[in-house]
């Protein structure tokens, strides 16, 4: 017979022979159900290994259509009130959907920054943080308008997350760009 020795099988754990023209290679049984569980799980991280690869194909299936798409680019909710349609007459339609996109990366990455923060019901609601400590006592920043904020601190204390809070804040209240 074949010099393979038996393996236990990565999905259901059952010892098995493998297939001879796979040999050691083979790391499941040859039943349905782990094929099927095998091959999601494969699917799974190539997926979370090329996480851009769908968006990046939307927008190339989008960029060569002929005529303009009958169904607007899905986006998160306060980036769905934009004038699209005004975005792709001015940029194009890949440029308008390449927009979106970061826009919704944008929104996710700010929403994830505030999940991160855990909330002081003895605080006043819609205040932010106590400022920290500065480092250093002067980084050459001035704020020269009185409505305009500047942030500056060292990294890794949340700067850009604060500032996508503030963008995501400031799109909800109806404020456009």
């Amino acid at each position: 017979m074949s010099d393979l020795r038996k393996k236990p099988c990565c999905i259901c754990r059952q010892w098995f022979r493998p297939n001879p023209r796979v040999g050691a290679r083979q790391r499941m049984c040859g039943k349905a159900e782990c094929r099927v569980l095998h091959r999601q799980k494969t699917q799974a991280q190539w997926r979370r290994r090329n996480r851009g690869y769908a968006i990046a194909y939307r927008i190339d299936q989008r960029a060569t259509q002929t005529e303009s798409p009958a169904e607007p680019m899905r986006v998160p909710a306060p980036l769905d009130r934009l004038p699209w349609e005004f975005a792709k007459d001015e940029f194009g339609s890949q440029r308008a959907d390449f927009i979106g996109v970061m826009g919704a990366l944008m929104v996710r990455t700010a929403k994830d920054e505030f999940r991160a923060y855990l909330v002081d019901p003895t605080r006043l609601s819609g205040t932010l943080p106590p400022p920290s400590r500065k480092t250093s006592s002067d980084l050459g920043h001035r704020n020269r308008e009185p409505n305009m904020l500047s942030q500056a601190g060292p990294t890794g204390v949340g700067k850009t997350g604060l500032a996508c809070g503030l963008l995501l804040k400031a799109l909800q209240n109806g404020y456009r760009c």
